[in-house]
């Protein structure tokens, strides 16, 4: 194989994810290539010692004699999965280089997997609708926000939708949950901070400019009423959870979005539908989710519908099953706008006027007057709204640093250069546009970072400045205005560590904030490490200097104390954290004033005391939270101890108490022996 014969054979490749200069494709489609390369890519692999388990898709470059053999591990069974490892091999120097995500939180992700396998793959229509879904909640229009996973999840959270089980999540319930069920379907409605898909479309056809009264059925939260409101519309709107005293009102337009998904029993989701067609004077507007047989079965069945993992009920549609639902139920045409979502018209020269409309050529507005005269500041504040993804980029990056950034840490420098003018100047416009108080809290978290950097480094001998990275030079100047500042301020930091009553203040002021500790008034605060980000500064540089002392937090650590007046901090390991009653494995107590670490192990495991009350160091949002509290609430009661507050016994007399009962522990419950 040479580089004119590869150029020519991967000419002839019609499958896979087409780019300007490559190709993606999985190893199963394989068969629809040219046949030798067939068996040139996995002859490549071999000659490299690249297990077929280590690689299972390959990106061929279109203009050089190169290819890349990738790891997505996920690619059947995450919606988005995450590359591992690449192997990138140049062919004409006969080079190679392994490169590995493994450990990154920011690895690249794939879309569009249905590109990359063939249309007889069991799982290609599943895939075509999670890219139908990512379409229409609009998150493909700017190709450069999507290739890596944290900018993925964000542009997620800001179209206002959140990933459930790999499924863009976004409902309203319609009734609240029922004892019997448990199910919790208020979960299914999140914040918004973009009209909905089905709005869209309603926008798209000319039905939200002001002639036509809006009522959302199941409006959750209200963001698509916010918009709407903002833009002067006649919108209302009812849901049984956020605002359950609204009047259900008689409207031209009835939006029932993403409602029908969520409610398990069929005879309310009837209800449902024919409630919202019972309002509609001229047009109802239904959307549900999608999804096919194939991605349903990897979840626990329940009536006609699954449970997710945030314990919601979803029933997903098929296009046709849903069309016929609603056709059947309403006894009406019903029209297709897009995948799940569905126009029916009660007023019939409305749909001929739809349909008229939907035929003719449309003209391309062209704005012919502007308000005079138009300052700089309106100019520049228009750009901005044309140039939006490139400045909602600026402003994550400012977001990210805490600060503006400089020329180099913005790759699209000048192109915002040349737009508006200095980075200044457009964080300075952005500011008036953006909500400046998530910008403050990013700079505040960035100071608090750099504090607690400078503050761990006094433990050492400090480089000079001129040494620091030039990135760090920029937070100093940006965020202390010098060096020296700054290390004042880290060093007042690790002084106060030794004042017992601010010591006690800041550790009432976590215990008020923090999702789960508990206080010992005057004595100590203890919390699960996974809060210790959450912290005051001043608690965080206590931990850090105790930490330095003892080295890294291992990975075994479950709990941490901050002994109030002492100056001692402790780390807690437990046999096995997850369960219902952990016990002991092992207490490090870190003496910061003597400089020395006593250690107890508890290798007997009779000699093991139980963390009671678990409950207390979990937040209430955890998805165990409920079944931790209600059976420390059946343990207490059974034992004669209180479930509130830090309870300590020995592991004997813990059995005892049991065996007196009759009792053992079987998980989360109380069995009989």
């Amino acid at each position: 194989m040479d580089a004119k014969l590869f150029s020519e054979l991967i000419s002839q490749v019609a499958i896979g994810k087409q780019l300007p200069d490559a190709i993606y494709l999985h190893r199963d489609a394989f068969p629809a290539l040219p046949g030798h390369l067939v068996t040139f890519i996995p002859a490549v692999a071999k000659a490299l010692k690249l297990d077929e388990s280590q690689w299972n898709l390959v990106k061929l470059f279109k203009n050089e004699f190169r290819l890349s053999l990738l790891h997505y591990p996920d690619f059947y069974t995450d919606s988005y999965p995450a590359l591992t490892q690449s192997l990138n091999v140049d062919l004409s120097k006969l080079t190679h280089k392994m490169t590995r995500y493994d450990e990154s939180e920011n690895p690249p992700i794939l879309h569009r997997k249905e590109t990359m396998v063939l249309p007889d793959n069991k799982h290609y229509e599943h895939f075509v609708s999670l890219t139908q879904e990512g379409e229409n909640a609009g998150l493909y229009e700017n190709s450069r926000l999507i290739g890596f996973k944290r900018s993925w999840e964000t542009l997620i959270t800001r179209h206002g939708y959140e990933l459930v089980d790999g499924r863009l999540f976004r409902s309203s319930a319609v009734n609240p949950p029922t004892d019997e069920s448990g199910i919790e379907r208020h979960k299914t409605a999140i914040v918004r901070h973009e009209l909905s898909a089905p709005m869209k479309t309603l926008v798209k056809h000319g039905y939200l400019e002001g002639s036509y009264s809006i009522f959302d059925y199941g409006c959750g939260r209200g963001d698509d009423l916010r918009e709407l409101e903002a833009h002067g519309l006649d919108a209302l709107g009812w849901d049984p959870n956020f605002c359950p005293d609204n009047e259900k009102i008689n409207s031209d337009i009835i939006n029932l979005g993403f409602v029908l998904n969520v409610i398990e029993d069929q005879d309310e989701r009837l209800d449902a539908l024919l409630g919202a067609w019972e309002l509609t004077e001229k047009l109802l507007v239904v959307s549900v989710m999608l999804a096919n047989d194939s991605y349903i079965s990897q979840f626990k069945p329940y009536k006609d519908g699954i449970i997710t993992s945030r314990n919601t009920f979803q029933k997903y549609y098929a296009q046709s099953e849903i069309k016929a639902y609603i056709e059947r139920s309403l006894q009406d045409d019903v029209i297709a706008l897009a995948p799940g979502i569905f126009y029916i018209f009660k007023d019939k020269l409305e749909e001929q006027q739809y349909l008229q409309n939907k035929y003719k050529r449309h003209r391309t507005w062209q704005q012919l007057t502007s308000p005079s005269p138009v300052e700089a500041k309106d100019k520049a504040r228009l750009v901005i709204t044309q140039n939006q993804p490139l400045f909602s980029d600026f402003w994550n990056t400012c977001l990210e640093l805490g600060r503006i950034p400089a020329n180099d840490e913005f790759e699209n420098s000048e192109q915002v250069h040349d737009l508006i003018g200095s980075h200044k100047k457009v964080f300075s416009l952005l500011s008036e546009l953006y909500d400046t108080n998530e910008f403050q809290q990013a700079e505040k978290r960035r100071k608090e970072d750099l504090l607690l950097y400078f503050a761990m480094g006094l433990f050492e001998k400090r480089k000079p400045y001129t040494q620091q990275p030039e990135p760090l030079k920029r937070d100093i100047k940006a965020l202390f205005g010098d060096y020296k500042t700054a290390i004042n301020l880290a060093t007042e930091l690790l002084f106060a560590i030794a004042d017992i009553e601010l010591i006690e203040q800041q550790c009432e002021k976590a215990y008020s904030q923090l999702p789960a500790s508990l206080l010992n008034p005057g004595h100590s605060l203890i919390f699960h490490k996974g809060y210790l980000d959450d912290l005051p500064l001043l608690l965080r540089v206590y931990v850090g200097a105790g930490l330095q002392i003892y080295g890294e937090l291992d990975e075994f650590i479950d709990l941490i104390k901050i002994h109030i007046t002492s100056g001692k901090l402790t780390l807690i390991a437990y046999d096995d954290y997850e369960k219902s009653v952990p016990f002991l494995k092992e207490r490090i107590k870190i003496k910061m004033a003597e400089q020395d670490i006593d250690f107890f192990d508890y290798v007997d495991e009779n000699r093991r005391p139980p963390l009671l009350n678990k409950h207390l160091y979990m937040a209430q949002c955890h998805e165990k939270y409920k079944e931790q509290l209600s059976f420390d609430k059946r343990l207490s009661k059974l034992l004669n101890f209180t479930y509130s507050c830090e309870e300590t016994i020995t592991r004997f007399k813990f059995i005892t108490l049991l065996n007196n009962e009759n009792k053992k522990i079987a998980g989360y419950t109380l069995a009989s022996k």
